[in-house]
């Protein structure tokens, strides 16, 4: 199962640096964040929401995203994407109703994974991908979307 998942990661991830090589290779960092969640989000159906957030040094402000509809800037001081932005790495939440501080945009989300974006070095966003059952994410999910996250900046 993890095998092809990671398969499904790097067809994906191979795609994207097809479109981006291509007829795509002037695209900025917001239109290939838009590339990157509307592929991830056609091609993985249990992902329920499918998104950037922006760091701005203060807030964490939507970007491109697919799925119902988002909270514009998260509260700042609580999060899974905070926490990501805090430790630099990727977040895997099996329960986010068990997470403490949570922020819940869809009362849907169950899990939730997200992975830091970096641009010469510092961190400029995170992805974010919920999903609607318990434990739909591993760390196989996280590095299929970390090596995914990096293209954003090519």
């Amino acid at each position: 199962m993890a095998d092809a998942l990671a398969g499904r990661y790097e067809r994906i991830q191979r795609q994207l640096t097809e479109l981006f090589a291509g007829y795509a290779r002037g695209l900025d960092a917001t239109a290939r964040m838009a590339s990157i969640v509307a592929l991830l989000h056609h091609k993985m159906p249990h992902f329920s929401w499918t998104g950037f957030y922006r760091w701005t040094g203060e807030d964490l402000v939507v970007g491109p995203y697919q799925g119902p509809l988002a909270c514009a800037v998260l509260a700042r001081g609580r999060g899974v994407c905070l926490r990501c932005v805090e430790s630099g790495r990727a977040v895997v939440v099996d329960d986010v109703h068990a997470f403490e501080g949570h922020i819940a945009c869809d009362a849907r989300s169950r899990s939730e994974v997200v992975v830091p974006v970096r641009h010469e070095g510092r961190l400029v966003a995170v992805l974010d991908v919920d999903a609607t059952r318990p434990a739909a994410f591993t760390s196989t999910d996280a590095e299929g979307l970390e090596a995914i996250a990096a293209l954003v900046h090519g």
